[in-house]
């Protein structure tokens, strides 16, 4: 990422350089590793041993980070959101002892599985032989690959906007008919009734949601099969990689969700005609994909956490909500996508669709999901590695403490024992001027620079 300065950002960032609190800004923006909004607390906190004595004390103004996962707003957020997206998929892939998911679940049916959106219409798309050559669109040009028409409709009048946004405003719920139809299917494996699958058997799942360049969103989902009690269970005799396979394809035809149109006609909402299914094998390569289009554990985490950071992009929608229909001329849309926002907040003013509350997800253009979920079973959960991560700074606090200590013979301080308290409350929000903007993202830029270096360091190594 390339900073341009302008004169007044230049002068602001010289200023801010000289002023005498520089220092403990800048050693509070390092510890939020850049954050491009953080959120400015006032308060105090204590951590208190089991007698009550205070071991160590803070008070005054601080920055915490916003947490905002989409790498537009906060590279810097994004990108420890995405490392944690990482370590949730890697541990339900691999196993992670740590986070009590055992080894064995590389032992368990498992399956790599895209879902696409349906077709609404025509779009611009470019296509290209195997030899490289760029196939003519419908339109009759040969698309670049940076062309901004690719995706949008060819001939506007005639796409189905409405169908479209009814699809994307239900697309989780349609995947919530997917997992039930697939239980049902695996269930018809194993000769039992649907109602009796929990107890042969349980469907673990983590997927995420990313936008094609259309506007809609298709998910990448990692599916894993295991007993009744969850990673620990080994699946039940009868349902291998095999059944597994198969019984997702049957799924995913049979997933169909019937709601109304405006005029009262029905629409039936289903997944489109391109299934990516591909089976995940252990990491004993490297390689994303091997030679039998299966893909490894540990680069199908990667690949996937990936998505988890991006938002509808700036070709596409907004990274803040819509307040008023007038400031969707001010964004920088294609007409196709401007032309869905339209249809959103349209949709969103008839009462038949209150219940989808439209207008709230203009700015995603109608995806009222999460774009990262998982099933209870699957591996840990973010809040869980949050709190990991507030522990392992409490640890290293409070072991500076000891070393700072002269007292050889100090036993060292049981995490177990301690009482943290905050009173911390917010004040503001963000940096205060371009300047210190520009000085946190320089910052953030060197941190992502010397992580990228450690994890090379890292594959060379290996």
């Amino acid at each position: 990422m390339t900073t341009t300065l302008t004169p007044t950002s230049d002068y602001l960032v010289s200023s801010r350089l000289r002023s005498t609190g520089y220092p403990a800004w800048r050693a509070q923006v390092e510890a939020t590793r850049g954050c491009a909004a953080p959120i400015h607390l006032r308060g105090a906190s204590a951590v208190l041993d089991r007698d009550g004595a205070v071991l160590l004390e803070r008070s005054g103004d601080v920055l915490a980070p916003c947490g905002n996962r989409r790498e537009s707003v906060c590279p810097a957020c994004s990108e420890r959101y995405a490392a944690d997206a990482f370590h949730l998929l890697r541990a339900g892939l691999a196993g992670d002892d740590t986070k009590n998911i055992p080894a064995t679940v590389t032992d368990r049916p498992r399956a790599f599985l895209t879902l696409t959106a349906p077709s609404f219409g025509p779009v611009h798309a470019r296509k290209v032989t195997r030899r490289g050559f760029v196939i003519p669109c419908r339109c009759g040009d040969r698309h670049h690959v940076e062309d901004p028409r690719i995706g949008t409709a060819v001939d506007p009048d005639s796409y189905d906007y409405v169908g479209a946004v009814l699809w994307q405003a239900h697309a989780g719920a349609l995947w919530a008919r997917f997992t039930t139809c697939l239980r049902r299917a695996l269930a018809a494996e194993l000769g039992i009734r649907a109602r009796e699958f929990r107890d042969h058997a349980r469907l673990s799942y983590a997927k995420v949601a990313e936008y094609q360049r259309r506007g809609l969103v298709h998910f990448h989902a990692v599916i894993r099969l295991d007993g009744p009690d969850g990673p620990a269970d080994p699946a039940p005799p009868g349902l291998d990689h095999h059944t597994l396979r198969a019984a997702i394809t049957r799924a995913a035809t049979a997933a169909v969700l019937s709601v109304a149109r405006p005029d009262g006609s029905a629409l039936d909402l289903a997944w489109g005609a391109q299934l990516d299914l591909r089976a995940v094998t252990p990491s004993a390569a490297r390689q994303v994909e091997n030679e039998r289009g299966e893909m490894t554990d540990a680069a199908l985490a990667g690949y996937i956490a990936k998505y988890a950071t991006k938002g509808t992009g700036a070709t596409d929608g907004a990274d803040r909500p819509i307040r008023d229909l007038d400031h969707v001329q001010y964004l920088d849309v294609s007409p196709h996508h401007r032309r869905m926002i339209e249809t959103i907040w349209h949709l969103g003013g008839l009462d038949a669709y209150e219940a989808l509350n439209l207008r709230r997800w203009a700015h995603m253009l109608g995806f009222r999901g999460h774009f990262m979920t998982k099933s209870q079973r699957y591996s840990t959960t973010f809040r869980a590695l949050r709190a990991d991560r507030r522990l392992w700074r409490l640890r290293a606090e409070l072991d500076a403490l000891d070393t700072a200590s002269n007292d050889s013979d100090r036993i060292p301080i049981d995490l177990d024992s301690v009482t943290v308290i905050n009173d911390w409350v917010p004040v503001h929000f963000g940096h205060r001027d371009d300047g210190e903007r520009e000085l946190a993202a320089a910052i953030a830029e060197r941190h992502q620079q010397q992580r990228r270096s450690k994890i090379d360091t890292r594959r060379a190594a290996s």
